[in-house]
């Protein structure tokens, strides 16, 4: 089985429930805390490939940030959504697994079960 990775926040429900799922089906994902060792914008971009979504499918909408930066007021390219979530770990939509060259946002948590 191919290796997976989590961007991991401990504190979102859905971001545990995800977690628990796959370690129910024997998954053990290597588990980034990207609020704590926040993504460079090589990584942002290389997980929007992944994902195979425009930036603004990856973040936060409902966060602050999301209004104190305006971008609920913009169009921003891509690159510029990117930015700011480098810039603002926590407007990364949550959790995001990843297993080889595909990835997807674990919302609804059952979204992780395309990749296994």
């Amino acid at each position: 089985m191919s290796s997976f990775t989590i961007y991991h926040n401990p504190r979102c429900s859905k971001s545990r429930q995800t977690l628990a799922l796959l370690n129910e089906r024997g998954v053990e994902p290597d588990i980034v805390e990207y609020l704590k060792s926040p993504l460079s914008m090589d990584d942002l971009q290389s997980l929007q490939q992944k994902l195979g979504v425009p930036a603004l499918a990856m973040i936060r909408s409902k966060e602050q940030a999301f209004d104190d930066l305006g971008l609920n007021t913009v169009q921003d390219s891509d690159d510029a959504l990117l930015e700011a979530i480098a810039e603002q770990p926590s407007l990364l939509e949550r959790p995001i697994v990843v297993c080889g060259n595909k990835a997807v946002i674990g919302r609804p948590p059952e979204n992780v079960l395309k990749l296994l």
